[in-house]
This record gives structure tokens, C-alpha cells and sequence, in this order.
């Protein structure tokens, strides 16, 4: 029997399974829904100003298409490899920015929370400081931000280092020494610059089941060494244990997938004392691995609907009726991890505590 844990949940964007990610209206009711953390991802403006969106091109989840002022800079560029076209926050101020107004990103899915579109303006990294500030004075107790850097090789080669502007976001914030900041990013390298520039957060690696990180290929092509070599035994204990400390992380961060494991052979892992959770899918032995480390472990992210639920978890309804979310939640809550994500921090927090 492995050894649990109380789980933190973390608003994955704010509440956005009730609200346009990302917007001030997500963030409070991430909070009011007992989240004990938000996570912002985070981009750049044009004049070095961090605001938080999905992605740094913005079509999806903004009006930026309905104003006619800013029709020409609609362009096509490569983010990591992949050719986008769009509208991208580095090709606005954010004088301009903040003009526009947000939308849900996945529609089809959460028609409710669409019936909010246009309501909200987009937010900087700045106000989510307050917003956090505001409900820990509001609950007595001090709330965490996990915050995502974004794109950060992209954003460097355009002029726009995001570790030196968060660190100095952070410091106009005072929040350079507050005890729930954690940052975490698909690229490594600038959670090692992080640690150079004296960061004191928590620095959190986040691990995709597939591919290799944007900063590996920019240094080293086709041959760089995908994800999959960090969450080896050797890989994690080189991320716990690096010699350096810029070469050193906190946590692993991962998705669901990665936390499960098909089939049969690991099913005593989680007995009756799990309320009788009828075990579909088992975990694999990644957290255990990640633990014995010295590495926290995140999973991302928890989801109802049966259009994001793994396969096993879906019943026969559309893609936008909740499946057998209760079953995945609970094997996830129970498997060891630090903390989870969840776009709906009410169902995560009423699972975690037995309710």
C-alpha cells in the first residue's frame, strides 16, 4: 500500500468549466469552490507586459477578430515547431490588449460557460496576483498560484525573456517571497535561469507523454532526447539530484495518462478503503519513482465531460455530458500525487474530502 496524501487542487486556469479561462470572473470562483491554488499561463506583450492566455495566439479566446482596428495583424508564425496563424499577444501593447474581452475556448463542450463570452477583459499576470491576495485575506489562510511559462524559447528569441520578466513582475507584486508560488513550464532551461535570477518559488517540470521539449530541439535539433528520457529512473533522479541547482527541479508535473495504467496486473495498488471505487484503470509506478526522487508529483488536468475523459472513463452520452468523472477523479486523488488540476475545482475538492 502506497503512502497517500491530501492532494492540493488547483483551479487549472481559474473555474473554466464554469467560466472563460483565464478571466478575473474563473480565478474568484476557483477560489469560492475551495481551491487551494490558481494556475495562470503565462505570455508576453509586445512592451514586456505578462498576461495570461491559453497561448500567446489568441483567436480562441478572445474577440480579437470582431475589431477591425486590428485586422491587419492577423499573420502566420512558427510556436514551437507548429505554423499558426492568427493573432499573437507579442504583436500587441497591452494598451491594446486590454480592449478585448474573452471567450470560452471550447464551446461545443461548455455551452454554459460561452453564454459568458465578451463579458470579461483578459487579464494581466499582475491582477491574478491581487485576485489570489484578496481571497487568501478572504479565507483566512494563504492560497497558492502555479503559474506557466509559457513558449519560453519562443519568447526569448523574440527579445522577450519570461524569467526576467517574472521575476521582476513578482517583485513589483512584493510576492517574490510568498510561500504558495510555484512555477512550472514544458522547457527546463528557464527554470534553471529562474534559480540564476535568485526565483525562491518552487520550479515544477511539466512532462508531456510524447515529443521533446522546444528548448532540447532548438539546441539540438532531431537529435535532442524526447520527454520520455526524464521520467526514467535515472532521468528523475538527475532532475532531483543535479549537481547544480539551475539543473535541479521541485516537481514533475504530468497528465492524466501518465498516471494511469490499463489493465490488471498493478489492480492491489488500491483496496475497499478507497469508498469502494470500482478500479477500471490502475496507476503506474511513476509517482512512487518520482517520490523515492526527492520530486513532488502534479497530474493535470481533471475533467467531467466524456469528450476529455480517457476512454474507459466515458459513458455512451455526447461529448459534452459528464462520463464516469467521480471513478478517474478518486483512482487519481488516492494515487499518491502531490497535487492535481482540475477545471472544475468543486468536484475535485468533493472527491479529495469524502463528500
Amino acid at each position: 500500500m502506497r503512502a497517500r496524501s491530501t492532494p492540493s487542487v488547483i483551479g487549472h486556469r481559474g473555474a473554466p468549466g464554469y467560466r472563460p479561462e483565464h478571466t478575473r470572473a474563473a480565478y474568484e470562483l476557483a477560489f469560492a469552490l475551495g481551491a487551494d491554488a490558481v494556475e495562470p499561463d503565462i505570455v508576453a506583450t509586445k512592451d514586456g507586459v505578462l498576461v495570461v492566455r491559453h497561448e500567446n495566439e489568441i483567436s480562441g479566446t478572445t474577440n480579437v477578430a470582431d475589431h477591425p482596428e486590428f485586422a491587419g495583424r492577423r499573420t502566420t508564425k512558427e510556436v514551437d515547431g507548429v505554423a499558426l496563424t492568427g493573432w499573437f499577444t507579442e504583436d500587441f501593447t497591452w494598451s491594446e490588449l486590454s480592449v478585448l474581452r474573452a471567450r470560452e475556448r471550447l464551446p461545443q463542450v461548455r455551452q454554459a460557460s460561452a453564454t459568458f463570452d465578451d463579458r470579461y477583459p483578459i487579464l494581466r499576470l499582475s491582477d491574478v496576483l491581487e485576485v489570489v491576495d484578496s481571497a487568501s485575506d478572504a479565507a483566512s489562510r494563504a492560497l497558492g498560484l502555479v503559474a506557466e511559462l509559457k513558449h519560453a524559447t519562443y519568447f526569448e528569441a523574440a527579445g522577450l525573456p519570461l524569467d526576467e520578466l517574472f521575476v521582476d513582475a513578482l517583485a513589483d507584486a512584493g510576492w517574490s517571497d510568498h510561500p504558495g508560488l510555484v512555477v512550472e513550464s514544458f522547457e527546463k532551461t528557464v527554470l534553471g535561469r529562474l534559480s540564476v535570477r535568485g526565483f525562491r518559488g518552487r520550479r515544477v517540470y511539466l512532462v508531456e507523454a510524447e515529443g521533446a521539449p522546444a528548448d532540447r530541439v532548438a539546441s539540438l535539433g532531431a537529435a535532442a532526447p524526447g520527454y520520455a528520457s526524464d521520467v526514467t529512473l535515472r532521468g528523475l533522479y538527475a532532475l532531483g539530484s543535479a549537481a547544480s541547482p539551475a539543473d535541479r527541479v521541485d516537481g514533475i508535473s504530468v497528465d492524466v495518462g501518465q498516471i494511469l495504467h490499463s489493465g490488471s496486473v498493478s489492480m492491489g495498488l488500491f483496496g475497499e478503503d478507497e469508498g469502494g471505487v470500482d478500479i477500471g484503470a490502475v496507476t503506474s509506478d511513476l509517482v512512487d519513482l518520482a517520490h523515492s526522487a526527492g520530486l513532488s508529483v502534479y497530474c493535470w488536468t481533471l475533467r467531467p465531460e466524456n469528450g476529455m475523459l480517457p476512454r474507459e472513463f466515458r459513458t455512451g452520452g455526447r461529448d459534452d455530458e459528464w462520463g464516469d468523472w467521480r471513478r478517474l477523479f478518486a483512482i487519481l486523488l488516492h494515487s499518491g500525487v502531490d497535487g492535481v488540476f482540475a477545471d472544475h475545482p468543486d468536484l475535485a475538492v468533493a472527491v479529495r474530502d469524502g463528500r
